[in-house]
């Protein structure tokens, strides 16, 4: 392996990626921990952590804005019938969420804390969508604080909600 500077190393992160993890899985390798960029490689570590429950937080957002909406605005879709594909999407969101879960335990402790999160991703899909249906979201009231616990958004049946 060619030598490097630290300094080297450090700007080798900006430019070239895939190089700079290379170099730095070699250095690791051969126990030259002196040489590693410490600073960027332990964020890429945290970056990788986070990742997954991002991609659960981003399944709860999905959940709390079809119940959002299956509770306020089926009226704006159609009516009764309407909304069905919003149960879909929430059963399958929880399939996701659980399927992660069982490849990654520790984010099944992790997810019930960032249902804040959740929400605000959600409520901005909620005015997104509004939008792209010709309303103004100003009109309506989308609350600021999730209106859901984490247990209702992983265990509430639309199904049984349906009206014959």
């Amino acid at each position: 392996m060619r030598t490097i500077s630290k300094e080297e190393l450090k700007e080798l992160y900006h430019k070239d990626f895939p190089l700079w993890a290379e170099i730095n899985y070699e250095l690791l390798k051969e126990k030259l921990y002196d040489l590693v960029d410490w600073e960027n490689l332990l964020e890429e570590i945290e970056d990788m952590a986070q990742r997954h429950l991002d991609s659960c937080i981003s399944q709860l957002a999905r959940i709390l804005e079809h119940l959002y909406k299956w509770d306020n605005f089926r009226n704006l879709a159609g009516g009764e019938t309407a909304g069905r594909g919003w149960i879909k999407s929430v059963n399958n969101a929880r399939r996701e969420i659980l399927t992660m879960f069982d490849v990654y335990p520790s984010l099944r402790n992790k997810l019930p804390n960032e249902v804040s999160t959740a929400w605000k991703f959600a409520k901005r899909k909620l005015e997104n969508w509004l939008e792209d249906n010709d309303y103004n979201p100003e009109d309506f009231y989308i609350p600021e604080e999730c209106p859901y616990t984490y247990e209702e958004a992983m265990t509430r049946d639309l199904r049984k909600e349906i009206k014959p």
